[in-house]
């Protein structure tokens, strides 16, 4: 064989083997030196994650159903989906290496889609928690999941937004959460989005149909808020105030001119008629940055608040309306069963 006709067949013949040899350019070296950092990250965050990630079953037969969760503590607890485990008391836990466990539901919260479960063992691996409230959209997102009954199944995306508004499948609306583009599934409910880190960042909950490449997870954020009250009382005992709402930037001068010790805080996107927001003079399109004299900066703040304060006793609620900084009182209620 000649020596092009060997060249063409190895090299696809971008090149003449008598022409003198050439350097690869910067931006070459530049793509596959990313390719492979890229690849280094998702394949140690999937050697990280994985053993930590259980594949969750409840009921039997045409009843029955299936989801994920990851484990959060070595004693075996676990954060999921309320709709993935519902009105069920028990579930069966599959770990990655195929142990399996019985599991008993510790505590729900169908506000946030959030459900804490308890596997029958110990000496877990288990993951590490991070921080939602510092992503930022166009990171790394990874997510590992059973999708139609798949194990132990690794996408990868970005964070294509913050701050969505969601109604999940157990029809809440669910406030602040992420949208990624990591592939998502049936089965992939109440398994973790991590970063580029290994952290838990998010707790996969809903894919938006037929579209491809939306989906959503609740922020970690929120779940370290839940997760206390449902270890100890298996719900959250909160105020209501019936708005839903999303972290948003405050204007650079009007902080300046407010005096504001903070550069965000949360805009009302949607009142409930009649609920204890509207009627203290809430209205949509304001930005809440403060709640009984604490700041507001993220829909987290707002529920660690309302978790901790009294019902039924008026508080104060400090807004931005039209550039101008308001106080209204509101008393919070009791969130309907």
């Amino acid at each position: 064989m000649s020596r092009f006709w060997q060249h063409f067949i190895s090299d696809g013949g971008t090149t003449n083997p008598d022409d003198p040899p050439t350097r690869s350019t910067p931006a070459d070296d530049g793509d596959g030196d990313a390719l492979d950092a890229f690849s280094r990250v998702v394949v140690n965050v999937a050697e990280k994650l994985r053993p930590a990630v259980v594949n969750l079953r409840v009921g039997r037969g045409p009843r029955g159903g299936a989801g994920s969760g990851v484990l959060f503590a070595p004693d075996g607890f676990l954060l999921t989906n309320f709709h993935v485990v519902n009105d069920h008391d028990t579930v069966r836990v599959r770990t990655s290496d195929g142990g399996e466990f019985a599991g008993r539901v510790v505590g729900t919260d169908p506000w946030t889609d959030l459900a804490v479960v308890q596997a029958d063992g110990a000496g877990l691996p288990f993951a590490t928690l991070g921080d939602s409230g510092s992503l930022r959209v166009g990171q790394l997102a990874v997510a590992i999941g059973s999708p139609l009954g798949y194990e132990s199944t690794v996408t990868a995306g970005v964070v294509s937004a913050l701050g969505r508004t969601l109604r999940s499948v157990s029809g809440h609306m669910v406030d602040n959460v992420i949208q990624t583009d990591a592939a998502l599934n049936p089965g992939n409910s109440g398994g973790p989005l991590v970063d580029g880190r290994g952290r838990v960042i998010g707790i996969n909950t809903a894919v938006l149909q037929p579209a491809q490449g939306i989906c959503f997870a609740v922020p970690v954020n929120i779940a370290k808020v839940v997760i206390p009250h449902l270890l100890a009382h298996g719900r959250v005992k909160r105020g209501y105030l019936g708005l839903h709402a999303r972290q948003v930037p405050v204007a650079p001068d009007v902080v300046k001119r407010l005096e504001l010790v903070q550069k965000t805080g949360i805009e009302i996107m949607l009142l409930a008629e009649d609920g204890p927001a509207e009627t203290g003079g809430l209205w949509v399109d304001d930005i809440l940055v403060g709640y009984a004299g604490h700041p507001v900066t993220a829909v987290e703040d707002l529920h660690r608040l309302l978790a901790q304060l009294p019902i039924g006793e008026p508080q104060t609620a400090e807004l931005i309306r039209d550039g101008k900084r308001l106080t209204r009182r509101v008393v919070p209620g009791e969130y309907p069963e």
